[in-house]
């Protein structure tokens, strides 16, 4: 049995909201980098309009209705995605959930046409690093972001042979 086996994920609902913003702040104190300007958290507070009816897709990784896992995708064109919000609760990283949810968001991609990810990390983020390595996106530069270096990483999606 894989140690990701009890993870249930699924789309985001509303009821969602606190535990969603608990676990961005938990996960992002837990490396130092929580921001509570408004602008840095903009998409959480609007995550139905930002990620819902067609703009992206936002999901949350559940083990006994607890949300431990989030991660979404956000369109910028019409076959061009950012991937948003990857996360997963301090003290239960590295057992597979944010692959987990990488992999859902990939295949929920490439099914609704989507061909190439992007996405920004701060290189403090180093198990999302690992995460993106292992998923095949590669480093296309190097940015500072209000004044955090920044990797941005890039991968072409590929429909997978069945």
């Amino acid at each position: 049995m894989k140690k990701s086996d009890n993870l249930v994920i699924r789309e985001y609902v509303p009821p969602d909201r606190e535990e969603v913003l608990n676990l961005h702040r938990l996960a992002m104190e837990s490396i130092g980098v929580y921001r509570h300007e408004p602008h840095w958290n903009e998409d959480l507070d609007t995550i139905e309009t930002t990620y819902g009816e067609g703009r992206g897709l936002f999901l949350v990784g559940t083990i006994d209705r607890t949300i431990v896992s989030m991660g979404a995708y956000k369109k910028t064109g019409s076959d061009i995605a950012e991937i948003k919000r990857m996360r997963v609760l301090p003290g239960m990283q590295k057992k597979g959930y944010g692959k987990r949810i990488y992999a859902e968001l990939e295949k929920r991609a490439i099914a609704s046409g989507i061909r190439h990810f992007f996405l920004e990390t701060s290189v403090l983020q180093e198990n999302a690093i690992d995460l993106y390595r292992a998923a095949g996106f590669q480093e296309t530069r190097r940015v500072v972001i209000d004044g955090y270096d920044c990797i941005v990483y890039e991968k072409e999606l590929i429909l997978q042979k069945k």
